[in-house]
């Protein structure tokens, strides 16, 4: 797959955010500190990180059942393996298309589009949950205790605005859900005004796009998936808070919501593949909030974040393997369906 423009945009911030995130720490200290690190706590850690995974792959099984029902777990993930892996290695956020792909030739019942469709209901649900738990950190007295008024002022603020951003989001998802037909047709009129060539594969998928949403209208599914997405970032939490006790720092479970929030809405930004750089720097400006040094807030990052990196990678790796995959029919994939792959990277952070 090509670098692309977004690629390497986001590999240039990864640098620049990187070398501003380590420009003044102790790297003698950070070792220090590593090696007096609980060995099991960072190994419980990366074990309960992992098992993340497994759960957004029964989270997707709830979110496909509209289309496909009853898809087997195991091909879930497999698929959901080989998107975090090509996440760490590919730049421009080429996993999500590889998750939805890797799925399609182990499932012909899901289409493409409708994989990327279900995948941006995956996102959405990611964006709330973790905007919620977020200001439920806020409402712990404990929240800020490193902070000026200034600081608490703006992480509030800035995640207000995002739980409003998201709804507007989510209007806009329920709208293609109950209004397709009227949305279809303003798509098609446009279209043959100004790029008649699309017009009919544009209007498929969109049409398959609204399928793949379909869990929107039950009620029940709805929160079925909420409830496995709040699972899922209970745990990531709970893997979050494990690193910092490993490393020493006491902060309170309500600091791991916090923190793993800033650092969703950091790794949103372009980045390099594995969000190196952009989630060190969300780490230590979470934990500042807590008043943890920079020393200490490096050391829970960079070593978390390369023990959690590494399991899954290679698990991907051998998925990936093992499907006869190849990155070149990913990039096929993303030329060929463009329009649906933007629709599912504009509906939030994973």
């Amino acid at each position: 797959m090509k670098l692309g423009l977004r690629g390497a945009l986001g590999l240039l911030l990864s640098v620049a955010l990187l070398a501003f995130a380590l420009w003044s720490v102790d790297f003698a200290q950070v070792w220090r500190e590593l090696r007096a690190s609980d060995p099991w706590l960072f190994a419980a850690a990366t074990v309960t990180g992992t098992a993340t995974f497994l759960l957004r792959a029964r989270r997707w099984q709830t979110i496909l059942e509209p289309i496909a029902p009853a898809v087997p777990l195991g091909a879930l993930w497999r698929a959901t393996a080989i998107g975090a892996m090509v996440n760490n290695v590919v730049p421009a956020r080429a996993g999500e298309l590889a998750r939805a792909f890797a799925l399609t030739r182990e499932e012909p019942r899901v289409s493409f589009a409708g994989g990327i469709a279900s995948l941006a209901v995956d996102r959405l649900f990611d964006a709330i949950v973790v905007l919620l738990l977020m200001l439920g950190a806020m409402l712990d007295p404990r929240f800020g205790v490193g902070a000026t008024a200034d600081q608490r002022a703006l992480a509030t603020g800035a995640a207000i605005t995002g739980a409003a951003g998201l709804s507007v989001v989510l209007l806009l998802l329920y709208a293609i859900v109950f209004f397709p037909t009227p949305l279809i047709r303003l798509f098609e009129l446009f279209a043959r005004r100004v790029a008649p060539s699309i017009e009919a594969r544009g209007a498929q998928l969109l049409r398959t796009f609204a399928e793949g949403l379909g869990v929107l209208r039950h009620p029940g599914r709805f929160l079925a998936v909420l409830w496995w997405t709040a699972l899922h970032w209970l745990l990531a939490a709970f893997s979050f808070w494990l690193g910092f006790r490993a490393v020493g720092i006491p902060a309170p479970f309500s600091a791991a919501l916090l923190v793993q929030g800033v650092i969703a809405v950091g790794v949103a930004l372009p980045s390099a593949p594995g969000f190196f750089g952009v989630f060190e720097v969300a780490a230590l400006a979470g934990l500042a909030l807590y008043g943890v040094g920079t020393d200490k807030a490096v050391s829970w990052a960079l070593g978390y974040h390369v023990l959690t990196f590494i399991p899954i990678t290679i698990i991907g790796a051998i998925y990936f393997t093992r499907l006869g995959l190849h990155f070149a029919q990913l990039g096929r994939a993303a030329a060929d369906r463009a329009p649906a792959s933007a629709e599912a990277d504009r509906a939030g952070p994973a």
